[in-house]
């Protein structure tokens, strides 16, 4: 009798575990990113409210207001910060003048934190990163449920990967440098930069080895991409 009550108590709390450890999966996944039924996006640096707040702020409130909720102390010392929070702020005024609703700002925020991450954390590539925005934007064209609206249309997701190559990937590499080159690397190419700044058609010295617009494969990448969402 003891020893069935036992494998009970066993069994009952092996159940326990395995449904904490799935409903831990489900409410935070990939560094700060909220999932759920795998269409459903959200950036957790930022609630629904604080997301609605910010969309009535103008643009200098809503820099120092992003720069206070994601940490960056030192933009003005570190390079790093400083591209990162100008990359966020630009991103979510974005959204704004495009009269995203806030769920679906929330939305954006989230597929562009995920992008920057997969280079900054996993490393990905170009190609690899661009087939994670076309996953990201299919699934957002499309609802979990027949009868749930999806969370953007057709234009808006290709408005949304146009936003992206114009402000991500034609500037993928300068990314990659960014999140690859060290804190000092990085500040005496700032110096060089300036002392530069006064020729107006000269590169800086981090853009003298990268490539001003992505190769053809790539182009063509991003249009098939665009392509995808708008035939559905």
């Amino acid at each position: 009798m003891d020893r069935h009550h036992h494998d009970n108590d066993r069994s009952v709390n092996m159940s326990e575990t395995r449904r904490e450890k799935t409903e831990a999966l489900v409410e935070v996944t990939d560094n700060g990113l909220q999932e759920e039924g795998q269409d459903v996006l959200e950036w957790d640096a930022l609630s629904p409210q604080q997301v609605q707040e910010l969309l009535n702020k103008n643009q200098a409130d809503l820099q120092a207001e992003m720069q206070q909720i994601l940490g960056f102390r030192n933009r003005r010392t570190c390079v790093k910060e400083a591209a990162m929070l100008d990359y966020y702020v630009c991103g979510f005024w974005w959204a704004k003048e495009a009269k995203f609703t806030s769920m679906q700002t929330s939305f954006i925020m989230a597929a562009l934190h995920r992008l920057l991450n997969n280079i900054e954390d996993k490393g990905l590539t170009f190609v690899e990163n661009l087939m994670e925005l076309s996953k990201l934007t299919a699934a957002s064209c499309h609802g979990s449920t027949p009868d749930r609206r999806p969370l953007l249309s057709r234009d808006e997701a290709a408005a949304l990967i146009t936003y992206t190559r114009n402000s991500l990937f034609q500037k993928y590499r300068l990314y990659e440098l960014l999140f690859s080159t060290s804190r000092e690397e990085l500040l005496m190419d700032m110096e060089r930069t300036i002392e530069v700044f006064g020729c107006r058609d000269g590169l800086t010295p981090l853009e003298e080895s990268v490539p001003t617009h992505p190769d053809s494969q790539e182009v063509a990448l991003l249009a098939e991409t665009n392509d995808q969402v708008l035939d559905g």
